[in-house]
């Protein structure tokens, strides 16, 4: 398989990944996929903006988020999350210590 198939693949895939989990499966909280997968829509964000920055565009973290969302975070959040149990969030900081450290 030549490179530019190989790009376009791994394009196709991101997308179906992110329409799976804004489109098909709102219901999934950020904070069970971090919980259980290590990762979550912010993270695929960061890793979307450190792409851009690391080819020389210049993208924030929150338009990075307004990108990979398709709104505002501010928006996503109020029309889609719900409050974490305090179990949930004691496993999130062990998560995102684990996967993120200190990048957010």
């Amino acid at each position: 398989m030549d490179d530019q198939t190989r790009t376009e693949l791994e394009a196709a895939a991101f997308r179906t990944l992110r329409d799976h989990l804004m489109v098909k499966r709102r219901d999934v909280q950020n904070i069970d996929l971090m919980n259980l997968a290590g990762f979550c829509r912010n993270c695929l964000s960061r890793w979307y903006q450190e792409a851009a920055n690391e080819r020389g565009l210049e993208m924030g973290k929150d338009e990075a988020r307004e990108a990979f969302y398709g709104m505002p975070y501010a928006d996503w959040t109020a029309m889609h999350q719900t409050e974490a149990s305090a179990d949930k969030q004691a496993e999130f900081k062990v998560a995102f210590a684990e996967n993120v450290g200190r990048k957010e």
